[in-house]
């Protein structure tokens, strides 16, 4: 089965973005970069919702990510965007019936509301954060209506510019 794993970088205070929806508290060192690169190589898939894509659509390439990209949305007519799919069907149920087919991992990218969504429905198997130290104050809640989700810590480390890098299973219900 494949791994589904949620991954974000945030603030202490646990936002994924400031309020006016900026990213320029982040910090990308080449610890990050190179940690972010072997990820990446073990995913063949990327799913995301409309905001995110909405934030993310002009700064990728014809081939868009390099793998099968979903974006889930209801408001969404169309993506023009030749390497990206449009779902307009429930979430967890479609990352469900991917998780079953063959491929490697399956990777949520960006924003907590979708990451929520299938954390609820019991479809995200790791959560990986790389918290920055860094007091935003308000902003996008990293996670939001979540609920009780219990998890165990895979892995703690330092990074560069101060970062902590915290991967997480989510305990098996």
């Amino acid at each position: 089965m494949r791994i589904v794993t949620y991954g974000a970088a945030c603030s202490l205070d646990g936002f994924i973005a400031g309020p006016d929806h900026s990213l320029d508290w982040l910090h990308f060192s080449k610890d990050v970069q190179e940690f972010f690169g072997a990820f990446m190589a073990t995913v063949d898939t990327i799913v995301m919702g409309r905001k995110t894509w909405e934030a993310s659509a002009g700064q990728i390439g014809p081939d868009g990510y390099g793998m099968r990209t979903y974006v889930f949305s209801t408001s969404l007519e169309r993506i023009d965007h030749p390497a990206v799919e449009l779902v307009r069907e429930d979430a967890a149920e479609f990352v469900r019936r991917m998780k079953n087919d063959p491929g490697k991992g399956i990777c949520v990218m960006g924003g907590g509301e979708l990451a929520c969504s299938l954390l609820r429905a019991g479809v995200i198997d790791e959560v990986g954060l790389n918290v920055h130290p860094l007091l935003l104050g308000s902003g996008v809640p990293l996670f939001r209506d979540a609920g009780r989700i219990p998890l165990d810590l895979l892995e703690s480390r330092v990074m560069d510019g101060g970062c902590v890098l915290t991967r997480y299973r989510v305990h098996p219900s």
